[in-house]
């Protein structure tokens, strides 16, 4: 129940983004902002919350992580400000997420054995799965015929059954080091924040923004010599650097974060182009998303199941060549679609080749990982996918409104309707904030406008927004081709071999 309302919950919120846009007086490039924060958060504290379950009890780690769900759960069921979003569900959701997700690991790990244990992870794996199945669908009804706030409501009250449990789960003690390494954390979460932070930072037109990557840059690359450093020493790190000495780790984490990318690039683009494109609802919103997010449990459950004897290497190449196939479908039908039926066979197709990566990269990644570093080697996968999403939601998305920005501003330039007075309130407007909207939206905002004018920048709005969001798709789609090209790599390394140990890590 807890990892179906982990995955669920940012379905509920792709297809919500117009209602909530519409019920905060928000904009689109905030609320995509705080689904890209609640990611990069969980990315960047994720290795210290498997840390800090090991030291303050599993159990302890599990409770916290769920309560801080839930507080962001009821957040949004209460939320009258984007503020509230960003501090309740972004940063206080996103540590629960961070100490849920390895605490829940460690307990089934600890709580089952043999057979038993498989038959438990495969539930969860199935619990996921179907939330990801499921959760455009739910949350598109839910917000349609009631409110997205009701859905929200409905995380909170599976949270609060489940802590009503929780005497059933036995904590498991941990007997390892007990010696925290303060700075490799520090490092860690100052890396990975400050990426995705600056890209956030550039969405909404910030200054800084060079800098706040650069910082991110050089924390990433300091924690890398940190971690040798510690290891040479024979003092406890953060992780151990030697995992990456492995080149079935090495590769199969790259592969993870390409497919997170991937898939955080999709799930802001598609589902904005839906609501303010089509100007579609939230249930049509998920009746279009449905598609990809179908095929993409089915492929998942079938490569997983009847995978045969076909290499690893080749089915992640697969899964990566149709991710390519599908974006290419997308770009060319976005600018014709005036219906999300025309988005369903490139969603299929993309649909299927994440599945198939779904499907085999987490034992592809963790298959040379011996009992003693699983857990911690789940954690880098884990953190490598979560910080690939938030990076995904957050570049896709500033791509887009940068595009969307200077597309408007050209074609404002180059109109022969506009007098120079109304370009230079255009270019004015979009210098202090670019947003994406509606016809619907823009008629009213230019209801006093001359007939003639409102029609004109209503054109090029028009216009200028398909490209955009083609410009965003370009992020799936090279990201794509570099998992293609990553996929040719590991055809030349061995398969993995079967290793007990991975089966935890099948849900990271």
């Amino acid at each position: 129940m807890a990892m179906f309302v982990l995955v669920v919950d940012t379905s509920f919120m792709n297809v919500s983004i117009s209602a909530v846009v519409r019920d905060l007086d928000t904009t689109v490039s905030g609320v995509q902002s705080a689904i890209a924060l609640e990611a990069l958060v969980s990315a960047a504290f994720i290795l210290i919350g498997s840390k800090i379950g090991d030291l303050a009890g599993r159990k302890r780690a599990y409770v916290l992580g769920l309560l801080g769900y839930a507080t962001g759960a009821v957040a949004m069921t209460l939320a009258q400000s984007l503020t509230a979003v960003i501090i309740f569900w972004a940063i206080i959701g996103g540590l629960g997420a961070s100490l849920l997700l390895p605490s829940m690991q460690s307990l089934i790990h600890g709580n089952f054995t043999g057979a038993a244990q498989t038959r438990v992870y495969a539930l969860v794996g199935a619990s996921a799965a179907i939330a990801a199945a499921i959760g455009p669908l739910l949350g598109g009804a839910i917000t349609t015929y009631l409110s997205w706030r009701v859905a929200f409501g409905l995380e909170a009250a599976i949270i609060a059954v489940v802590l009503i449990g929780i005497g059933l789960v036995k904590d498991v003690p941990y007997t390892g080091p007990r010696e925290i390494d303060l700075v490799g954390a520090a490092l860690s979460a100052l890396g990975m924040g400050g990426v995705v932070l600056g890209i956030l930072v550039w969405q909404e037109g910030g200054e800084a923004v060079g800098a706040l990557i650069l910082v991110g840059a050089v924390a990433l690359f300091g924690l890398a010599r940190w971690l040798v450093r510690r290891k040479r020493a024979g003092k406890p790190a953060l992780l151990d650097p030697n995992l990456f000495r492995l080149p079935l780790f090495r590769i199969g984490v790259t592969q993870q974060m390409f497919q997170q990318i991937t898939l955080g690039a999709a799930m802001i683009t598609l589902p904005i182009f839906l609501q303010m494109v089509l100007e579609y609802d939230a249930m049509e919103a998920g009746l279009s998303l449905a598609p990809l997010s179908l095929s993409m449990f089915a492929l998942a459950i079938l490569a997983g199941k009847r995978s045969g004897n076909r290499r690893p290497a080749d089915i992640i190449l697969t899964g990566f060549v149709l991710v390519v196939v599908g974006v290419v479908g997308l770009l060319l039908v976005v600018p014709r679609a005036t219906s999300g039926w025309y988005l369903a066979i490139p969603l299929v197709v993309l649909g299927s080749g994440l599945g198939l990566l779904v499907s085999q990269l987490n034992n592809y990644t963790l298959s040379p990982i011996d009992e003693e570093h699983v857990s911690e080697a789940a954690g880098v996968n884990s953190a490598a996918g979560s910080f690939g999403l938030s990076f995904g939601l957050a570049f896709a998305g500033g791509l887009l409104l940068a595009a969307l920005s200077l597309g408007f501003t050209n074609q404002t330039n180059a109109s022969t309707v506009l007098d120079a007075a109304q370009k230079e309130q255009v270019a004015t407007v979009l210098e202090d904030d670019a947003q994406l909207m509606s016809n619907t939206q823009l008629n009213e905002l230019l209801a006093d406008e001359p007939p003639e004018v409102a029609a004109e920048i209503v054109q090029i709005n028009t216009d200028v927004r398909p490209r955009a969001l083609q410009i965003a798709l370009l992020v799936p789609l090279l990201v794509g081709l570099a998992g293609v090209v990553n996929g040719l790599r590991m055809r030349r390394l061995p398969d993995p071999s079967p290793n007990s140990a991975i089966e935890g890590a099948a849900f990271g």
